[in-house]
């Protein structure tokens, strides 16, 4: 009997935040909840230190870096990320970054693991943008690739809004290749190339959605022959997403998980998940669409 996939997680995932402040920042501590209550983390959270600067310099500019750390961002850059950068969201991106680097490390040795948050793909080398502040797979990514952990890696990214900010950072690195299935129509509204894009049209509902996951996923996955997966799991795609344009279902939304987790896998790659978006009113709805992927990821370990 195989152990459960160590889940990493943090209480500084959560910041506080405006009243009535538009980010669901609850689905945090009901995501923790929905994965204890499914017996997901029988022996605790695996808990990760903050980001060293150092790494967040290898994917962002030394100066952006400093800025969000000291909370001196320019205003125009705090608009753009939508998020106050004050001591908790600047503590809360560190921490984010930390999770997916020590959950990365934890699936090169288990097979697979997450983070309970993560996914952060519009923050660019010189700013964040899109309630992303430090962008955690790029990070996570470059350090692995640096010391040699990795030779190849692959971000699969699910989320309903294009990976701008992980082509932005990634872009001149050949060895790290990222795939991104998004809302044609949804932000950003400029789009920096991917190594693969994959625009997909308003509405789609479970069988199309999958269909096209299932015909661009293992052929990158063929193509690259990645040491690891770094997986954006994003629940926006969900009909009910307040700031998505497409129409799958929580069932739609599993199958999806369980399918890359399977193709991952077929080929023992070891895969890393991270969260992604998911936008609206009711934080426990999102909180337990976000445990899909880890109980797609619990599958077949025990």
């Amino acid at each position: 009997m195989r152990a459960l996939p160590p889940i990493v997680s943090h209480h500084h995932y959560e910041a506080p935040l405006p009243e009535r402040h538009r980010f669901p920042m609850g689905k945090y501590g009901a995501l923790r909840r929905a994965l204890e209550a499914e017996g997901l983390v029988p022996d605790g959270f695996v808990r990760p230190e903050p980001a060293e600067v150092e790494a967040l310099e290898r994917a962002h500019e030394p100066a952006y870096v400093e800025a969000v750390l000291t909370q001196s961002v320019a205003k125009d850059v705090e608009r753009r990320i939508g998020l106050p950068i004050d001591a908790g969201v600047a503590r809360r991106a560190r921490a984010s970054v930390g999770g997916t680097l020590l959950a990365a490390r934890l699936a090169l040795e288990h097979g697979f693991s997450g983070s309970t948050a993560g996914g952060s793909h519009h923050a660019q080398r010189a700013t964040g943008a899109g309630f992303c502040v430090f962008n955690d797979v790029a990070v996570a990514a470059l350090a692995l690739h640096r010391e040699g952990a990795v030779r190849r890696a692959l971000v699969v990214d699910l989320d309903v809004h294009q990976g701008d900010g992980t082509a932005d950072i990634l872009t001149d690195e050949p060895d790290l290749v990222t795939l991104s299935l998004h809302a044609e129509k949804n932000y950003p509204v400029r789009k920096i190339p991917s190594d693969r894009d994959v625009p997909l049209p308003d509405g789609l509902e479970d069988d199309a959605y999958l269909g096209i996951v299932a015909e661009h996923v293992p052929d990158m996955m063929d193509r690259v022959a990645p040491d690891i997966v770094f997986y954006n799991a994003g629940v926006d795609p969900h009909v009910n997403d307040r700031l998505g344009r497409l129409a799958l279902t929580d069932e739609g939304l599993y199958r999806r998980d369980r399918f890359v987790v399977a193709q991952a896998r077929r080929r023992a790659i070891p895969l890393v998940a991270v969260i992604g978006g998911g936008y609206g009113e009711d934080a426990e709805a999102i909180g337990k669409r976000h445990a899909l992927v880890f109980r797609a990821m619990a599958e077949g370990s025990g």
